[in-house]
């Protein structure tokens, strides 16, 4: 396996539903694109058989937040993941300004594999592993 991780993105653009009262990307929208990104990373690289065996469940995010966003603004999402235990894994996200590429946020998460039987966690396999890197 290539140490280097799969980087995927997603842009988008800002509606005004994604806005607080200071009409500027709320906090907790952010927390949404960030789980958003990491699903659709998930099952862009997941066979079918791998997503009916599996699934994630977040444990901790860390956010920092370094600018705003505002309404018709296009963004992107980055994701990649990093460093892993025996079922965890840490997923890295940077949402940027697509005009200015500058950082709007950087997340780090760590999502736990889950077994979908059991609904317990479950060792990550190299193959799992994989499916992250080039």
């Amino acid at each position: 396996m290539s140490p280097i991780p799969e980087i995927f993105e997603q842009c988008l653009t800002v509606k005004a539903t994604d806005l607080d009262e200071q009409k500027h990307v709320n906090n907790v929208q952010y927390v949404q694109w960030i789980q958003d990104i990491a699903k659709a990373h998930w099952e862009s690289k997941a066979n079918p058989e791998i997503l009916n065996k599996y699934f994630w469940v977040v444990i901790r995010h860390e956010i920092d937040y370094k600018k705003q966003a505002f309404l018709n603004e296009e963004i992107i999402l980055r994701t990649f993941v990093g460093e892993h235990t025996h079922v965890t894994s840490i997923r890295n996200v940077h949402i940027l300004n697509k005009e200015t590429s500058k950082i709007l946020v950087k997340a780090k998460s760590t999502w736990c594999l889950m077994d979908s039987t059991t609904k317990k966690p479950v060792k990550i396999s190299e193959e799992l592993l994989r499916v992250f890197y080039k």
